[in-house]
């Protein structure tokens, strides 16, 4: 079976996983300091759409990962393995991120603290 992907569709697909998972990162990162300033309701909604972001991010990636069916057929170069590497740094970051704010729920309020 033959893939047509033009060389500037595979950029494009790259370009595009980069994007989510840029944005995936970012709202990751802006969740948790929403969560330190205790605004816990800001942080679920940045964290719902790191999320979403990197539900995008998959999308493209199964797609690339199907069209390769892992016998080499895409190109790999430096801006595949960094969208890759992205992609993991996002998703660890995420992960990081929901467990820091689960532990900023845990503690009291300033304004609750006794001396």
């Amino acid at each position: 079976m033959s893939i047509d992907l033009k060389p500037q569709d595979f950029e494009q697909h790259i370009i595009e996983l980069l994007v989510h998972a840029g944005s995936a990162r970012s709202n990751a990162l802006m969740a948790l300091q929403q969560a330190k300033e205790g605004n816990f309701q800001q942080a679920e909604v940045l964290m719902e759409e790191s999320r979403q972001e990197t539900r995008a991010a998959h999308v493209i990636q199964t797609k690339l990962i199907g069209l390769d069916e892992g016998s080499g057929k895409l190109p790999i170069n430096l801006i595949s393995v960094h969208a890759q590497d992205h992609l993991m740094n996002a998703m660890v970051i995420q992960d990081l991120a929901g467990n820091i704010i689960d532990l900023y729920q845990r503690l009291p309020a300033p304004d609750r603290q006794t001396a």
